[in-house]
């Protein structure tokens, strides 16, 4: 059985092309043909989309309340609510859902200024990631969940922790925050993780059989983050040594890791 894996977007593949440095060169001696130097096949890794389509998220029982909240929307218990879970359990996925359901801006929580809270709201919803421990300005994330009260408008809020654990010396931000409804994701079952393993060679434009799928669930940590890095370090290391990625590849590579 394989688990054939398709193309995302054009252009996404890491590619290899052929440079030589005679291009526009002038005539040559039949001496300087004789002792030119072979031109050397270089690799080049090119930029490739993670899709984030509601087709493309891979539904199971550790993300499946984080899903029936995005499904839930406009219905949802408060206009503003927190997505909480590990990195790479889906949190960005899910919140691209929801913008494009939405119409949402999205913005991350270091960027967020007091000043630029009304832009950030013009549509009536947004979507505000990463929010952890000391890295946004409380006045902000306060003036903006205030203008979103007056406004009716809705909020996504995004992080690897409930908000119960941050620090915040704002008294009336903190109990805001943690007043907040907390939909949390869970590390990805074995059906699950397999599948995000293939959906990750698969924004690759890689193509591995059912040995590679089984050899990465088995030894790698049960985590989204943990599949993504190790599919990136077999697309990389395949393309550098020009071998097809095979369970044999896989095993050097994490043994060596």
């Amino acid at each position: 059985m394989r688990w054939d894996a398709a193309p995302q977007k054009a252009n996404s593949r890491s590619m290899k092309s052929n440079l030589s440095s005679e291009a526009g060169a002038p005539a040559r001696s039949k001496a300087s043909v004789a002792g030119r130097v072979h031109p050397r096949q270089l690799a080049f890794s090119l930029p490739h989309a993670e899709s984030l389509s509601r087709d493309n998220f891979l539904e199971g029982p550790a993300n499946a309340a984080g899903l029936a909240l995005i499904d839930g929307w406009p219905e949802w218990t408060n206009r503003i609510m927190w997505l909480a879970g590990p990195e790479g359990s889906g949190k960005s996925h899910l919140a691209a859902i929801w913008a494009e359901e939405a119409g949402a801006r999205s913005t991350t929580a270091n960027a967020l200024t007091a000043a630029g809270v009304p832009a950030a709201l013009a549509t009536g919803a947004l979507v505000v990631e990463d929010l952890k421990a000391k890295n946004f300005d409380e006045r902000a994330l306060f003036h903006l969940m205030n203008l979103a009260r007056e406004d009716g408008a809705y909020i996504l809020f995004t992080g690897r922790d409930a908000p119960a654990s941050l620090e915040i010396e704002l008294r009336d931000l903190r109990s805001r925050l943690r007043a907040l409804p907390v939909v949390t994701l869970l590390p990805p079952d074995d059906q699950l993780f397999r599948g995000l393993i293939v959906k990750f060679c698969a924004d690759r434009q890689l193509t591995v059989d059912e040995s590679v799928v089984g050899y990465l669930a088995t030894r790698l940590e049960r985590s989204s983050a943990a599949a993504r890095q190790a599919v990136e370090l077999l697309d990389s290391e395949a393309l550098r040594l020009g071998r097809p990625v095979t369970r044999a590849l896989a095993a050097e590579l994490l043994r060596d890791a």
